[in-house]
């Protein structure tokens, strides 16, 4: 997908909400766990629910890898279905991939070339050589970890350099010599508040995935703020908040309900922002 083809997607939208495959069998209705796949059941129930208020979804591999084998087919299955019945919505991989370069090389042949997503979430601790095999696939895109929403983040990410720059700002500046906003995102936590601001001086057009509204008590309000560009420029993740809003063999329906109130939030944004 490109740039262009993203940002048209979100106009007709009406939203810029991408949804959070986390699917944890210990936390889904119980009536689903005497299906042969109950994972992959449960996530087309919850795409077919959202796709309406949606223009992304993110599966995060940690959910499905834990179940071995049939976690990552499920996890294959689900992308099929996405790529088949809502082929316009956007798949990022969160996998957060980063190795030396030839490891990296493989990791992009998998998610790229086989599973076909869109975007894969890369981290890069380890360097511009580590995240380049991603770049070397046209119109696909590489979701940089920048500025993360878990308490943990102030670790690494907030330690200043001689001249008083966080690590989570370097970052954003180098990585700016290896890809444009037509290939490469970031990812900034919804709990930053106001720090978004400073990350738009210096990415100003490139897209952030924003991981931390709703279950994670980030504000949607303060990120569209902040973060909000001419193109909208925000993917605003929401996992938990949605896919268990109800744990009822009406669960779907539930989390219908809990992404259209996103998604209304997110067209009034749009349309005072003057987007749509």
């Amino acid at each position: 997908m490109t740039y262009q083809q993203l940002v048209d997607f979100i106009r007709e939208q009406k939203s810029f909400l991408c949804v959070g495959l986390d699917t944890d069998l210990r936390k889904v209705p119980q009536h689903l766990l005497s299906h042969e796949n109950p994972i992959f059941d449960f996530n087309r129930a919850i795409i077919d629910a959202t796709a309406p208020f949606s223009v992304a979804f993110k599966p995060n591999l940690a959910f499905y890898e834990t179940y071995g084998v049939q976690g990552w087919q499920a996890f294959e299955e689900t992308v099929r279905y996405i790529r088949t019945h809502y082929p316009r919505h956007f798949i990022i991989a969160d996998a957060k991939r980063g190795d030396i370069g030839n490891t990296s090389q493989m990791y992009a042949r998998a998610f790229f070339e086989d599973l076909d997503v869109d975007a894969l979430t890369v981290a890069p601790y380890m360097g511009g050589d580590s995240v380049e095999p991603f770049l070397g696939y046209e119109n696909k895109w590489v979701v940089l970890l920048a500025l993360t929403s878990n308490r943990g983040s102030a670790d690494f990410q907030l330690i200043t350099d001689a001249d008083g720059a966080p690590l989570y700002e370097r970052v954003l500046k180098t990585s700016q010599s290896w890809a444009d906003k037509e290939q490469m995102m970031y990812v900034v936590g919804a709990t930053q508040g106001a720090k978004f601001a400073d990350i738009r001086r210096l990415v100003p057009h490139h897209f952030l995935l924003v991981p931390g509204v709703g279950a994670q008590g980030g504000s949607l309000q303060e990120v569209c703020r902040y973060g909000l560009t001419p193109d909208c420029g925000l993917l605003v993740n929401s996992s938990r908040a949605i896919i268990y809003a109800d744990a009822s063999p009406s669960f779907a329906e539930a989390a219908a309900a809990a992404a259209r109130a996103v998604q209304e939030q997110m067209e009034q944004v749009l349309s005072e922002a003057h987007i749509i």
